[in-house]
C-alpha cells in the first residue's frame, strides 16, 4: 500500500501464516515496539541525510553535484509515477510474479549493496589504522574528442572503498538468500539515507510542488482504486522498513511485520534537508526551520500511527506528513518575517563551489571556497551507474537539470542528467 503504515493486525503481506489461516492478535507491548522502531529507524536517514546533503552542497568536483529537481520536474513527478504504477500493475497482471520478483531481487541486490557501501564508507574510515595499504584508483570513461569531449565516468575509489564493498556484499548474499528484515532494512537505510543526501530541491517553492502533487497521488492511489495494494502485495524488495510486533515471542525469527514505505522518508527528508540549507544559509547559527520541519515529521508520522491504530486500517503517511512538514516551516516564516527569503532561496553552484543564497534580502549564502574538505567517494562501483547513482533506483527516472562547468560553454547547456528518486519505494505493503 502506497506510503502507509501497515495494520498492526493483519501483519505483513508477505508473512506466512499459521495452518488454520488466522494469526494471533498482537500483543500491545509488541506492536509499541514495532512502531516505536520504525519511527526511530525513519528519523535516522533523515537527520543524518540531511547533514551530509550539506557536505555534498559544499562539493567542489563537478562528479560531486547531487541531483537536482526543478519545479517542472516536480510538476510532472506524480504523472509519471501514476503511469509507472499503472504499467507495474499491468505487469504483474500480465507475466509471472515468481519471475518478476526473481529479477527484482537480482536488481536490488546489486544496488543495495553500492547503496550500503556508500553510507557505511565514512564510518568505515575511522576503523582503519594509520598504516592501512590503502591504494588509489580510477576508472574513466569519456565520449567524444576535443572541445565536444564529455566525461562519462570520473570516479576515484580506493582500497578502503573495496573493503566497504566486500562488508555490503555479505549483507547482499544474506538477503537474497534468507530475504532476513534485518538485511532488508539495512539496504532500506541505506537506500533512505542515499536519497535524502544525493537528491536536492533547488527551492522551497519546488518542495511545496513536489509534496503538494504526490499529497494528492497519495489519497487517489490509496482510497480511490486498489492498484496501489495489489502492486505492494505482489512486489518483494527491499522498498520498506519493516518490524516484527512478534519479536518478544518468536526473536529474530519473528513473521508478523508492521511495515513503512521508504517514499515517506525520502520525500519529506529531502524536504526537510533542503530547510537545514536554508538555515545554514540564513548565517544565524540557528537551525530553527530544520528542527521545526523535523518534529513536524515526528509529529505526522506519529499522527498517521495513531490513526491507523485506532480505525484498524492502513493509512496513505503524506496525508499527514506532508500538512506538518509544510505548514509548520511556513508558520514559523510568517512568524519571524522570513516568507520571502523561504520561497526565494536557490542553491547554485559556481566554478568554485556551491552556494546557496538565502532569498532577496541576500541575508548570507552557504559556500565553499575552496577551503573546505572533499567529500569522500561514493563507494566502489558506483560510477558503473553514473546517472543517476544507485539508491537512487533505476525504476522511475525524472529529468534533473545539471551544468557541467567543466565542458566548453557550447555544450554545457546540453549536458543533464537523468535524476531518479524513489518514488516507486513509495509502493509498500
Amino acid at each position: 500500500m502506497d506510503s502507509a503504515l501497515r495494520d498492526p493486525h493483519n501483519g505483513s503481506a508477505g508473512a506466512r501464516s499459521p495452518a488454520n489461516g488466522t494469526r494471533p492478535p498482537s500483543t500491545p507491548e509488541g506492536i509499541a515496539l514495532a512502531y516505536g522502531s520504525l519511527l526511530l529507524m525513519a528519523l535516522l536517514p533523515i537527520f543524518f541525510g540531511a547533514l551530509r546533503s550539506v557536505r555534498c552542497a559544499r562539493g567542489k568536483n563537478a562528479s560531486d553535484m547531487p541531483e537536482t529537481i526543478t519545479s517542472r520536474d516536480a510538476a510532472r513527478f506524480p504523472i509519471i509515477a501514476s503511469c509507472t504504477l499503472l504499467g507495474l500493475y499491468l505487469f504483474f497482471k500480465i507475466f509471472s510474479q515468481e519471475y518478476i520478483n526473481l529479477l527484482l531481487s537480482v536488481y536490488f541486490f546489486v544496488l543495495g549493496i553500492l547503496a550500503l557501501s556508500h553510507t557505511i564508507s565514512p564510518l568505515m574510515n575511522k576503523f582503519f589504522p594509520a598504516n592501512f595499504p590503502n591504494r588509489q584508483y580510477q576508472l574513466l570513461f569519456t565520449q567524444g574528442s576535443g572541445e565536444s569531449k564529455e566525461e562519462i565516468i570520473n570516479y576515484e575509489f580506493d582500497t578502503k572503498d573495496l573493503v566497504c564493498l566486500g562488508l555490503s556484499t555479505i549483507v547482499g548474499v544474506w538477503y537474497l538468500l534468507r530475504k532476513h528484515w534485518i538485511a532488508n532494512n539495512l539496504f532500506g537505510l541505506a537506500f533512505s539515507l542515499n536519497g535524502v543526501e544525493l537528491l536536492h530541491l533547488n527551492n522551497v517553492s519546488t518542495g511545496c510542488i513536489l509534496l503538494g502533487g504526490l499529497f494528492i497521488y497519495d489519497v487517489f492511489w490509496v482510497f480511490g482504486t486498489n492498484v496501489m495494494v495489489t502492486v505492494a502485495k505482489s512486489f518483494e524488495a527491499p522498498i520498506k522498513l519493516v518490524f516484527p510486533q512478534d519479536l518478544l515471542e518468536k526473536g529474530l525469527e519473528a513473521d508478523n511485520f508492521a511495515m513503512l514505505g521508504l517514499g515517506d522518508i525520502v520525500i519529506p527528508g529531502i524536504f526537510i534537508a533542503l530547510l537545514l540549507r536554508f538555515d545554514i544559509s540564513l548565517k544565524k547559527n540557528t537551525h530553527t526551520y530544520f528542527y521545526t520541519s523535523f518534529a513536524a515529521y515526528i509529529f505526522g508520522l506519529g499522527l498517521t500511527i495513531f490513526i491507523m491504530h485506532i480505525f484498524k486500517h492502513a493509512q496513505p503517511a503524506l496525508l499527514y506528513l506532508v500538512p506538518a512538514c509544510v505548514g509548520f516551516p511556513v508558520l514559523v516564516a510568517l512568524a519571524k518575517g522570513e516568507v520571502t527569503e523561504m520561497f526565494s532561496s536557490r542553491i547554485q553552484r559556481g566554478k568554485r563551489g556551491i552556494s546557496i543564497e538565502g532569498g532577496t534580502r541576500g541575508q548570507g549564502q552557504l559556500q565553499d571556497r575552496g577551503g573546505g574538505s572533499r567529500i569522500p567517494p561514493a563507494g566502489p562501483l558506483w560510477p558503473l551507474f553514473p546517472s543517476p547513482r544507485p539508491g537512487l533506483l533505476l525504476l522511475l527516472p525524472i529529468p534533473c537539470r545539471q551544468r557541467n562547468p567543466q565542458l566548453p560553454p557550447r555544450s554545457r547547456s546540453q549536458v543533464g542528467k537523468v535524476g531518479v528518486i524513489f518514488r516507486f519505494l513509495y509502493f509498500d505493503s
